[in-house]
């Protein structure tokens, strides 16, 4: 079994990064158990999406950025579609490792106290620099998920601990509320699950592990698997973050209540380590993401050490650590981050829908009625939902 698994996984860990703790400790202060719908929605959005980007990466054996740029005919649309989606990618990712790097600040701030706060950033930019520049993580990274593990399985365990109420959850689980109280927040669980670069992240990594039609059910199976058990987590931290007898989440040392029916006084060092690890994980995930739907976009051909594919990662990690020189709050750009995420999603979900309706990609492999159906709903869903966002900033709505 353990064979089998693939790039579904690290889809997940995105459900577990300093954005999702973030976004769901808001969501469950701010609203209880009312938004629980929200991280369900999410997360069946995430399996169906990602389950047709799995499947365009296995049939094509390319990723989506690549196919999109082959299908496009038009020299000018051609253009213009990969200008849409390397504006999506850069702007959404270097928001979005903003984020990553405020998460990790905000886990050494737990850690060590908000003496060094400025010098944060630059600590974690540093560290996801070195990392990524010799190209050996492999071993940090399975140390950092593992970190991340257990603060994920320390949650499911308060989830429980505190004896929330079942019937209030099936409530917040099953009956839908938005406004324009709760707007901002509900996008922010949307773009911290739906992650946009996860859908050319894991067309690209599916096709290194499996190569034929054949292999699609173990695909389907490590999607299904491995985001189901990162919505359980997701899901816990709102539960968790609901008992808390807070009515904002204003730094870290608030976030770290949601862990102290487990671990007490000690609560702010598993939650300061597991900030951190998710941080810096991500912070390394993130741009090389960015620096593969370059190289698709541009038809690259060349390897992580090539001088282009370097400069992409750079330029995510220099904006993420300077979007937090303003000397803004780390939470405030996550939420910022979130929101980004939400709004960009719409385009890039358009562009796997088209894609993967093609005869011409997909064969008989393409979407079925059902599946275009819900693909659908989710791309009107996820526009609506970016229009109001958008009002809402510009305080039209």
């Amino acid at each position: 079994m353990f064979k089998k698994l693939g790039p579904g996984v690290l889809v997940a860990a995105a459900f577990i990064g300093p954005g999702t703790v973030t976004a769901c400790m808001l969501a469950g202060v701010s609203f209880g158990y009312s938004l629980l719908w929200a991280m369900l929605l999410s997360i069946l959005a995430t399996m169906v999406l990602q389950e047709m980007s799995a499947r365009l990466g296995i049939i094509t054996q390319k990723g989506l950025a690549e196919v999109i740029r082959q299908e496009v005919s038009n020299t000018y649309v051609r253009t213009f579609v990969v200008v849409i989606i390397l504006s999506a990618i850069v702007i959404g990712n270097a928001a979005y490792e903003a984020g990553n790097i405020g998460g990790g600040s905000l886990g050494l701030e737990a850690i060590f106290g908000a003496t060094y706060t400025s010098y944060f950033p630059f600590v974690i930019g540093l560290l996801a620099f070195g990392l990524l520049f010799i190209g050996n993580y492999k071993l940090l990274e399975k140390v950092f998920i593992s970190l991340v593990l257990i603060m994920s399985l320390s949650f499911v365990v308060t989830a429980v601990l505190t004896q929330p109420d079942i019937v209030q959850i099936v409530k917040g689980l099953l009956l839908p509320k938005v406004d324009g109280e709760n707007l901002l927040t509900v996008i922010a669980l949307v773009g911290t699950t739906v992650v946009p670069y996860n859908l050319f992240l894991h067309a690209s990594l599916v096709s290194e592990k499996w190569k034929s039609k054949e292999d699609l059910k173990f695909a389907r199976r490590d999607t299904f698997v491995s985001i189901f058990v990162g919505g359980i987590v997701s899901l816990c931290i709102i539960i968790s973050a609901a008992s808390i007898d807070l009515e904002k989440v204003n730094n870290v040392m608030d976030m770290t209540k949601a862990l102290e029916p487990l671990y007490g006084a000690s609560a702010r060092y598993f939650m300061g380590i597991g900030l951190f690890a998710a941080g810096v994980t991500s912070a390394i995930t993130a741009p090389l993401a960015a620096a593969y739907v370059a190289s698709n976009c541009f038809g690259w051909k060349s390897g992580l050490t090539h001088y282009k594919f370097r400069l992409v990662w750079m330029l995510i990690l220099g904006l993420g650590v300077f979007f937090l020189s303003f000397d803004i709050k780390p939470i405030e750009i996550i939420k910022f981050a979130q929101v980004a995420n939400g709004i960009l999603l719409p385009v890039i979900a358009i562009f796997l829908l088209w894609v993967v309706n093609r005869v011409s990609v997909m064969g008989k492999n393409g979407n079925t009625l059902l599946q275009n159906s819900i693909g659908i709903s989710i791309v009107i869903l996820s526009v609506i939902l970016g229009v109001k966002s958008i009002l809402k900033v510009f305080e039209v709505f």
